[in-house]
């Protein structure tokens, strides 16, 4: 951990925390929520001992990154534009991106608006939609889930934020990271973030350090950030209009754990098994569903992800 540097980049009217290590082909690794660049710490470490140059920024509003005051900052184009502008200040033409959770949407986003910058691309959990021009993605949700559903919680502002700040941060890093059941995530209001079960014992892939890590960092910047990516899915909705029924058609591995709560939305499976996903990503070449494993799966199975990656991006 400590070959990895870091650096402040300034891109986009905001400055960008960094951490790289390597040299060659370039990996842009976007994370998720709530997480951090030390999300990827051993996919850097493992590509960058393989002959690449391994990135991973904390995004817009995370970490030791700028977190702008505005809800209306944190769209698809705030943040693809901070990280074409990360790739212009450091010279690389064109990368390999790697994302999961929020980072994939991002890099699906990334792909629609600026495909001439990506070589290839590896997902982790959340497939790409094409957009429907009749309905709002969180009207979408709340019709599947209720208001309950997490991402419908987490629309109205401070709300979460002040659920969030009843119960010590590190024991709500754990209820996040460690939870396990494929279960829509539904929070009733009176019971809360601070109400879900906890962890008797870390998961043998997640330690009190980097628990505290991402507890320090969350501590310090607080989780709206984060929360404002959510915040602007309707947003993103209205702004990407042009580019309704737009493919992917670079190259594209997919990968899910059977247990990541994104795999048991109702018809994503049907969506990947049977066509409607290679329709909309023509250029999805691979797709590995791993059993046993849950959503922070480049976490819970990181030497296999990092493999995984390895394996597609060297065709390239």
């Amino acid at each position: 951990m400590e070959k990895i540097e870091h650096t402040t980049v300034a891109t986009n009217g905001i400055n960008m925390h960094v951490a790289s290590i390597g040299t060659g082909p370039a990996v842009l690794f976007l994370h998720g929520f709530p997480e951090l660049w030390y999300s990827w710490r051993k996919q850097l470490l493992y590509l960058s001992s393989r002959g690449y140059r391994a990135i991973a920024p904390d995004l817009r509003g995370y970490g030791d990154t700028d977190a702008p005051p505005s809800i209306t900052s944190y769209t698809a184009l705030h943040v693809v534009g901070d990280l074409i502008g990360l790739l212009d200040e450091l010279g690389i033409e064109q990368v390999f991106l790697v994302g999961h959770d929020w980072g994939a949407s991002i890099a699906w986003y990334f792909c629609l608006l600026r495909p001439d910058r990506v070589k290839a691309l590896v997902n982790l959990s959340v497939v790409f939609r094409s957009r429907n021009p009749a309905t709002k993605p969180v009207d979408q949700y709340r019709a599947l889930f209720g208001d309950d559903f997490y991402i419908c919680r987490f629309q109205e502002p401070g709300v979460a934020e002040e659920d969030f700040a009843q119960i010590d941060t590190a024991r709500l890093i754990k209820k996040f990271l460690g939870g396990r059941s494929p279960k829509p995530p539904c929070v009733p209001k009176e019971i809360g973030f601070r109400g879900l079960p906890d962890l008797r014992t870390l998961p043998s892939w997640l330690s009190e350090e980097d628990v505290n890590y991402y507890a320090s960092k969350f501590s310090q910047k607080g989780f709206t950030g984060g929360l404002n990516y959510y915040r602007c899915l309707d947003l993103n909705w209205e702004l990407l209009a042009p580019w309704t029924d737009a493919q992917i058609k670079i190259p594209v591995k997919f990968m899910v754990g059977d247990l990541d709560i994104t795999y048991h939305i109702p018809g994503i499976r049907e969506y990947i098994q049977n066509g409607g996903f290679k329709k909309d990503v023509p250029g999805l070449q691979e797709v590995i569903v791993m059993e046993g494993v849950a959503h922070f799966i480049n976490q819970e199975k990181a030497d296999e992800v990092s493999s995984h990656i390895y394996d597609f991006i060297k065709q390239f």
